[in-house]
């Protein structure tokens, strides 16, 4: 939105005079003085008129690690959500960036900031997503290099994008996706016939989940890990 019309909407004043105001120099935007009306602005960003302020929000950028059982929605008539876990006073505005299964733990990232989460989950942005694998039989051999091929989803008629599959044994793997399938993993060994047991994302691009976190437990990501995507 423009600054000028962001202040006429929260002003009784006219918009000629809003951009008398402007010129006047008597609107700041994150502490300086701003004159040009066609400033765009979003609600991230303090705005005052007459040192009384206008808009004052802030930003929040949550890690969470979501235990099993959770469904990664906003709200659920059955089952407890994510945004249950977080304090009241953080939720307004709170929506998830990316999710999990109901079954699976992890990293899972929730935030009010809507570009943020988009450059996170927008399929051009091919942000590699982490997970640890448990399987009931072991991993196939092969599996690697079907994995590294694409596997095809006659469903959707579309081939998954390259994965890399690391086996750490016999029943366990890592596996790092591309994209984010409607239960992408689970179907990419059940072409091998082998279930998939358990399921823990482990990181997103550079993040990683903190191992102080226990299930069900958030904190705030620092400034470093927010300006990773």
């Amino acid at each position: 939105m423009q600054l000028d019309r962001f202040i006429q909407l929260n002003t009784p004043y006219s918009r000629q005079r809003v951009r008398c105001l402007l010129a006047e120099g008597r609107v700041t935007v994150a502490g300086h003085v701003v004159r040009d009306g066609s400033v765009e602005v979003d609600r991230f960003i303090p705005i005052s008129l007459d040192n009384q302020c206008l808009q004052a929000a802030q930003a929040y950028y949550l890690m969470l690690h979501k235990p099993a059982g959770v469904v990664s929605a906003t709200q659920h008539p059955e089952h407890q959500t994510v945004i249950d876990l977080i304090p009241e006073e953080l939720r307004q505005g709170l929506h998830l960036a990316g999710r999990l299964d109901l079954k699976t733990t992890g990293l899972l990232l929730l935030t009010n900031d809507g570009q943020w989460s988009r450059r996170i989950t927008q399929p051009s942005s091919k942000i590699a997503k982490v997970y640890r694998v448990t399987t009931q039989d072991e991993v196939a051999v092969e599996a690697e290099a079907v994995f590294r091929q694409g596997i095809y989803f006659g469903y959707e008629d579309i081939t998954t994008q390259p994965a890399e599959l690391q086996r750490l044994d016999r029943y366990h793997s890592r596996l790092t996706l591309y994209e984010g399938r409607y239960h992408q993993v689970k179907r990419m060994f059940g072409y091998f016939d082998n279930e998939v047991t358990e399921l823990h994302r482990e990181r997103v691009g550079e993040l990683t989940l903190d191992p102080d976190l226990l299930p069900g437990e958030f904190r705030p990501l620092s400034v470093a890990e927010v300006a990773l995507f």
